[in-house]
């Protein structure tokens, strides 16, 4: 299939019994901007099972990283979390989305708001440079139902900081806010929940949503989706795409499933 390459799995993590992430061999010639996704999934007997995967790793690195959710009964993800390292997977040759921060007008602050594995396309978004010379504090909200569902907390608050490229950024310009709504935590809530009551905003010291001034990232389930963005064009924010950038963008291409 010429729209594919064939790549091949490098390792493997089980983060629970219904998460896991992998990372891949990258061909040198798959380009994309942080924040965009992929066609990715395994070759089947007649034709191949595919879905749409956001890209966890930045486009400087060397290799391609996917966070998914595990289906037992789900085509694709059935088998793609039996996954070993010397496996090999389809990635598509072209990546697009409208999570990327070519999307948003300029601003102060930027909010990535994702839950499950919605928090992927932001893991290279907060690993771009150019995001943090844009925006002056860069706000991740990871909301999950278990304290063991937060993927990735001791890459966003242990390893970054300490990154050679953007380690000083991360740890100047960075807030991390994971919060989840089944288990003691401290953070506890639905993400729009904190919003709107005003407690994110006592949380990290910062104002509330203003369009004047912020902008926002929205990916994950789709009530997150549909009662965030209903919350934000209340507020006054306007939604932007590839044509016209706005306050706010959402991805529309696949909802976590």
């Amino acid at each position: 299939m010429a729209n594919f390459t064939e790549e091949r799995v490098l390792d493997v993590h089980h983060w629970t019994d219904t998460l896991f992430s992998f990372r891949t061999t990258r061909d040198p010639g798959f380009r994309f901007r942080n924040g965009e996704f992929t066609m990715m999934g395994l070759a089947g007997a007649e034709k191949p099972l595919l879905r749409a995967y956001s890209v966890a790793s930045a486009n400087y690195e060397e290799n391609l990283e996917f966070f998914s959710i595990k289906v037992p009964d789900g085509p694709l993800t059935s088998r793609l979390q039996h996954l070993k390292i010397g496996d090999s997977v389809m990635v598509g040759r072209k990546a697009t989305g409208t999570l990327v921060i070519d999307n948003l007008k300029d601003g102060r602050n930027l909010y990535l708001i994702g839950t499950g594995t919605g928090l992927a396309p932001f893991l290279s978004v907060i690993k771009d440079p150019a995001t943090y010379e844009r925006f002056e504090k860069i706000v991740l909200l990871h909301g999950c139902r278990r304290v063991a569902e937060l993927a990735y907390g001791e890459l966003i608050t242990e390893r970054l900081p300490q990154d050679e490229l953007i380690g000083e950024m991360v740890s100047s310009q960075l807030i991390y806010f994971p919060t989840v709504t089944r288990d003691p935590f401290r953070n506890r809530g639905r993400i729009t929940d904190l919003i709107t009551s005003g407690k994110l905003f006592s949380e990290i010291a910062l104002p509330t949503l203003e369009p004047a001034h912020d902008r926002v990232m929205i990916c994950g389930s789709p009530a997150l989706l549909a009662d965030t963005k209903q919350l934000l064009v209340d507020g006054g924010f306007v939604e932007g795409n590839h044509g016209e950038p706005g306050d706010f963008v959402v991805e529309k291409a696949f909802a976590e499933r």
